[in-house]
């Protein structure tokens, strides 16, 4: 497998130091638009499998050039999702199988957003389904952490405990503190803002897909390994498009556990308009205002050595057992700061997103994931992923019962 990989920030550069201590691969190229920083991952790395260029993402000719350049026969996207209809366009044109993190943006219906849906996450990847199998291609969409795990988890949990699946409940949360900063994020702050200030989606069986307010329906959720109760609010994402395709069950939902400090910064960045991702004239020169928050905070990448705690990840599934007793189970993965920053130099919210798709493109490489399209997660057999992933020495962890209080 030769793989290009686009996007060299935390993600991607935190991809390349998991992939290195494999051999599922011959080579990977690390691509960003700074092509000094994908030079810096490169050299840090020391590693003849590696390689570094420049790239620029928005345009799928120039990606396509690149892919061609490489000799690649996939393409990890690692960049903003709005770059994604230009690196999945080119992936598809150069014949290569495409695997991503995070799907096509949504759109919100331009009159009663959090009342009706408009264009879906992901609904311009899957409108090009019928081409990729035509071509027997095979695009791997949303195989981060949140989407990816979370839905390997609800595979899992499908086909293995349980007979039959109420509420597929993914929730996030963790006590991750950043000393030194008032606030820091701690993963990519424009996707941050995408997800969370956009219409939460929710699917029922008996309803379809719809939508509610930002940070709506709050619950307590205790995350186990001593991470304890963290309020979790609705926010938008990727497995409520996805799960309800693989899987049959009634409900699927999405919350995240943001606190009350965090939420009152995305409020203030909508209320003062500096969310918006359309251009604005500031002395002559266009820029978005969401460009100019992601440049003035900390890049999340180089927190590392300033965080401390962990972070969960993880799916609530409630159903039944054969017997037909009520049963619920919480499948969770934790990263703990402190470990990922010494054993891989990279800390927990960006180690934990990039191990999955190394987990994936290994199984991939190996014929033990198949397929043709435009696919999830929770297309797949779960099983070897999981086994693989604690060969990886990231075992998933489960708890019996609803952590809901």
């Amino acid at each position: 497998m030769k793989i290009l990989v686009i996007g060299t920030g935390g993600v991607g550069a935190a991809f390349a130091e998991v992939a290195r201590r494999r051999n599922f691969f011959e080579r990977i190229a690390l691509a960003d638009l700074d092509a000094s920083r994908a030079e810096s991952v490169v050299a840090a790395l020391d590693d003849p499998r590696y390689s570094a260029s420049g790239v620029d993402a928005s345009s799928a000719e120039s990606v396509e050039a690149l892919i061609r350049e490489t000799g690649a026969d996939t393409v990890l996207n690692a960049a903003d999702p709005r770059f994604n209809p230009q690196i999945f366009a080119a992936a598809f044109e150069a014949g290569c199988t495409y695997v991503d993190m995070a799907m096509t943006l949504s759109e919100r219906h331009p009159e009663r957003p959090y009342e009706e849906t408009n264009v879906l996450l992901g609904d311009a990847q899957f409108s090009e389904h019928e081409r990729w199998v035509e071509r027997g291609q095979l695009a791997l969409v949303g195989m981060g952490v949140e989407p990816g795990l979370s839905d390997v988890f609800a595979r899992y949990a499908a086909d293995h405990l349980f007979a039959t699946v109420d509420e597929v409940a993914v929730r996030d949360g963790a006590n991750l503190v950043v000393e030194g900063y008032d606030f820091a994020p701690t993963f990519s702050i424009w996707t941050t803002i995408e997800e969370c200030l956009n219409p939460p989606l929710i699917w029922e069986r008996d309803r379809g897909f719809y939508v509610t307010a930002p940070f709506s329906e709050p619950e307590l959720f205790d995350f186990p390994e001593g991470i304890g109760p963290v309020e979790c609010v609705n926010v938008e994402h990727e497995e409520v498009v996805l799960v309800p395709r693989g899987i049959d069950c009634r409900r699927v939902t999405f919350k995240y556990g943001l606190g009350a400090e965090f939420i009152g910064v995305l409020e203030t960045l909508h209320k003062l308009g500096l969310d918006s991702t359309d251009p604005v004239s500031v002395r002559g020169v266009e820029v978005a205002p969401r460009d100019v928050v992601a440049a003035a905070l900390p890049n999340p990448a180089t927190l590392g050595d300033r965080m401390r705690g962990k972070t969960c990840a993880g799916t609530l599934v409630t159903g039944t057992d054969a017997d037909g007793n009520a049963k619920a189970v919480y499948l969770y993965h934790v990263a703990d700061n402190e470990r990922t920053m010494r054993e891989y130099g990279h800390q927990a919210v960006v180690l934990q997103t990039a191990i999955n798709p190394a987990v994936a493109l290994e199984l991939v490489a190996g014929g033990v994931w198949q397929g043709s399209g435009v696919l999830g997660p929770e297309s797949f057999d779960a099983v070897p992923f999981l086994e693989l992933l604690a060969d990886y020495g990231e075992p998933h962890g489960m708890v019996d019962g609803d952590p809901r209080l």
